[in-house]
């Protein structure tokens, strides 16, 4: 009967720990620290004047494989809002990405699973803007333009597995995006860069189990 007892234990042992091996799929959705809106007001000389309304909003669900134990490899699909507000002129950029990653889990022993990773892959920016001149003259111009072009990104972080499949994430992030334009003959290369706290859950399926021999 102790043996029996103690071959159970040892079986939930390892099977407690055996989150993230070759073989088990893993579903992420991570979101910026952020629906975050920010304004602001300058005072000088008895004077004041309200600085620009920032709000922004970021989402990225991702899949992964385990092709060996801590190794994920998937795609990262990304999506960023930033809306400035100011004086009656509103700017919207959204940013769509599409990114092959991968990324590694240090098994520590415990529930917490730190990581890092990194992907590279394509992104799509499209900016929206309404900018308004004076009150005889209240919209000057508005519209919008796309562009496209090469992206990558890092992140590192922890991930807390509060039960066998469900993990919490903790992480920062940082990603780049590149793209070039032609203006007038001349060709204009752009480099947008962000850096930011992340926050989510991770959603871990284990392979099928082997069947033992009889």
């Amino acid at each position: 009967m102790k043996k029996v007892l103690l071959a159970g234990a040892i079986a939930l042992f390892g099977l407690s720990n055996a989150q993230m091996t070759k073989g088990d799929w893993v579903i992420s959705g991570n979101t910026g620290l952020g629906f975050n809106a920010t304004s602001s007001k300058v005072k000088a000389n008895g004077e004041s004047l309200d600085g620009p309304k920032i709000s922004s909003f970021s989402v990225t669900p991702s899949v992964g494989y385990f092709v060996i134990d801590g190794l994920a490899v998937g795609i990262d699909l990304g999506f960023d809002s930033r809306t400035t507000k100011q004086d009656g002129d509103k700017v919207t950029v959204s940013t769509f990405s599409v990114m092959p990653t991968a990324t590694y889990y240090f098994n520590t022993g415990s529930k917490f699973f730190p990581f890092v990773g990194a992907g590279i892959g394509y992104a799509s920016s499209k900016t929206k803007y309404s900018i308004n001149s004076s009150i005889m003259d209240p919209l000057l111009f508005e519209g919008d333009s796309t562009t496209d072009g090469l992206a990558w990104k890092a992140k590192a972080g922890v991930t807390y597995m509060a039960t066998q499949s469900l993990g919490i994430n903790l992480g920062v992030g940082f990603d780049q995006f590149h793209n070039k334009d032609t203006y007038f003959g001349t060709e204009v290369k752009t480099t947008t860069s962000n850096f930011g706290v992340n926050v989510g859950f991770s959603y871990f399926i284990k392979a099928k189990a082997q069947k033992s021999d009889k």
